[in-house]
């Protein structure tokens, strides 16, 4: 069963993604199990600078037949970021363990656009969520530390780190409060619980408007870039701190 397009996504965004779905069609033919749409497309949530996510489910993976799809998806993502996950069937519960808080967060954050849904039934053990979400953060934390000391003397360069640090964060904060028996509606939402949970209030509030800022307009108040990532600097360290406790 094919899905609509989502109606809130932009006319030139939903335009190229129904023109990517169906050369996804006819490249794979009966090889396609579903198309998913996944992160801040899925939720209405798209910015100017936003990548288009999509998993691609196949029952096989024929390379002649991929190869016709190597010009729509160049094209897609020239014209609108579109990214597109390749997964077999077989594939699908192993990526799930091996990678818990992406796939928790596709498993959240998804529109199908075509074909069956292949999550009800799914699901990913407490334990690899608990371990992925520890490596998840702390890799995470090792990231920012090097592009801090790397990239940290460019006020621009800071903040288009903090517009690309906030997604892996905001999915992460969500597995966090799922696996604490508190979830919240949307990934934005738990990383703003998160914070004024390890910050007071104030502090939190600001640094929630100052990280949409980052990621709407890719520019913040002269002087705030170092500030603001130093913070969310240490609260990828504290969330790897309470994943650590569960």
């Amino acid at each position: 069963m094919d899905a609509p397009i989502p109606k809130n996504l932009p006319e030139p965004v939903a335009s190229v993604l129904a023109s990517f779905v169906d050369s996804a069609k006819a490249a794979f033919g009966a090889d396609l199990q579903s198309i998913v749409l996944f992160g801040s497309a899925a939720e209405g949530m798209l910015r100017p600078a936003s990548d288009v996510n999509l998993l691609v489910l196949l029952s096989a993976f024929d390379s002649r037949k991929a190869e016709k799809l190597r010009e729509p998806l160049r094209e897609a993502f020239a014209a609108i970021r579109l990214n597109a996950m390749f997964l077999l069937e077989s594939e699908l519960q192993p990526a799930m363990d091996a990678f818990a808080v992406k796939f928790a967060d596709i498993a959240r954050r998804r529109v199908i656009l075509c074909g069956a849904d292949p999550f009800p039934g799914m699901s990913i053990p407490r334990e690899k969520k608990v371990a992925r979400l520890k490596q998840t953060l702390l890799n995470l934390t090792l990231r920012m530390r090097e592009a801090y000391v790397a990239r940290g003397l460019r006020e621009e360069q800071l903040v288009f780190l903090i517009a690309d640090m906030t997604g892996p964060l905001r999915a992460c904060a969500a597995t966090l409060l799922d696996l604490q028996g508190t979830p919240a509606a949307s990934g934005k939402e738990a990383l703003a619980t998160v914070t004024t949970a390890l910050l007071n209030t104030p502090a939190a509030s600001d640094l929630m408007d100052r990280i949409s800022q980052a990621r709407q307009t890719r520019a913040m108040p002269a002087g705030s870039a170092g500030a603001t990532f130093q913070t969310l600097l240490e609260l990828a360290h504290d969330m790897w701190a309470q994943a650590n406790a569960l």
